[in-house]
């Protein structure tokens, strides 16, 4: 069940500059790495070679910052759900960035913030400030602006 439910797109506006919470804690492992790695042909030995990225820049596999950004719908559906709406679309993002690497064996978290809510034709579209903190890091791995379409 997630942090905040409301239930059908007007409940939606009243969310428009609040702080929407924290998901839980998710561990980045070499696996998931690997596949994220498999999946997109994105094999760079800093991401999937554990031996040679020892003696890297990061002293250790990182993740691929769109592996953490991948993580936006699952991580935010912990901290957001609306319910009654005919259909939510993820319509994409305004600003990504990747501040921080993030390390294989570490955890993340979204903290999810409400910037703006607006009407678009058949329902209304949410602006998400998502921040992916790193455990134990006081600087996030990834920064976006999530766009959310929820329909009437």
């Amino acid at each position: 069940m997630a942090i905040n439910t409301v239930n059908g797109i007007d409940e939606v506006k009243a969310l428009a500059g609040q702080d929407l919470g924290k998901s839980s804690w998710m561990e980045i492992t070499q696996e998931r790495v690997n596949l994220f790695a498999d999946a997109t042909d994105d094999h760079q030995w800093i991401h999937v070679d554990p031996e040679r990225a020892a003696a890297g820049p990061f002293g250790g596999t990182v993740a691929h910052g769109f592996l953490t950004l991948s993580l936006a719908p699952t991580l935010v559906e912990e901290v957001l759900e609306v319910t009654d709406a005919s259909v939510t679309i993820n319509y994409g993002l305004n600003k990504v960035r990747f501040p921080a690497s993030m390390p294989v064996g570490g955890r993340v978290r979204a903290d999810v913030r409400c910037v703006a809510v607006e009407e678009v034709p058949g329902g209304l579209q949410a602006t998400l400030a998502v921040t992916f903190e790193h455990e134990g890091s006081g600087k996030p791995v990834c920064v976006a602006e999530l766009l959310l379409r929820y329909g009437a």
